[in-house]
């Protein structure tokens, strides 16, 4: 588990994210590849859910992203609900090969709505960037969507490890500005001029393959 020492200064807040999507999307992959900086080829797929952490610094804040990877197989999608219901945000992906993946992702932000409530934060992703050529979604059609629902989008590879700390940097930021919103305006030293935010990693220990006491939060 990522854990932060944060001074006087630092204000820590923790955030459930739920992951949604299809059956080999690469759900799993690109948590892992947050989490850990590790990619398996042919990554099994998730049963029921499992949970992973980190924790982000953001300017002077820290923010703790408690992220539940949901299993994308059609016998797993009644098991949604328990997941997603006292979510935070939710991170959708979809696989840019595979139209009917994104299709779903459509199902998934009208349940989200229904369900939770517009006060969830969505972030769309992307995936497997590094099939490009093979892409069936082009980049603009998914913009366009995620911006009709009020989401932010991004193209990721979990393979390659490319887009994934934009991903989950643009997502922790607004979930930190979502939280100071309701004690007043959001300090500057979030995002700077630039409007990309300072994110530093918070690692307490080394990376590695066996992932051992870094991804048992539940």
């Amino acid at each position: 588990r990522l854990v932060a020492a944060p001074d006087a200064t630092t204000m820590t807040s923790s955030h459930k994210v739920v992951l949604l999507g299809e059956g080999r999307v690469g759900k799993t992959s690109l948590v892992l590849r947050f989490c850990r900086d590790t990619f398996t080829e042919g990554q099994p797929p998730t049963i029921q859910a499992s949970c992973l952490e980190r924790a982000l610094r953001l300017g002077d804040k820290t923010v703790n992203l408690v992220i539940w990877d949901t299993a994308g197989q059609e016998r797993f999608h009644a098991l949604g609900p328990i997941y997603y219901r006292d979510a935070d945000a939710a991170l959708l992906v979809f696989d840019i090969t595979d139209s009917d993946s994104f299709k779903r992702i459509q199902g998934w932000v009208r349940e989200l709505r229904k369900m939770v409530g517009p006060e969830i934060l969505l972030t769309i992703a992307g995936n497997k960037l590094d099939l490009a050529r093979q892409r069936v979604v082009s980049q603009q059609e998914a913009q366009a969507y995620a911006e009709s629902c009020g989401a932010l989008y991004h193209e990721t590879s979990a393979k390659l490890g490319k887009g994934i700390d934009d991903v989950f940097g643009s997502l922790g930021k607004r979930l930190l500005q979502q939280k100071l919103s309701k004690r007043g305006p959001a300090p500057s030293s979030l995002g700077g001029g630039s409007g990309r935010p300072l994110m530093v990693i918070m690692d307490d220990q080394p990376s590695s393959s066996s992932g051992s006491g870094r991804s048992g939060c539940c």
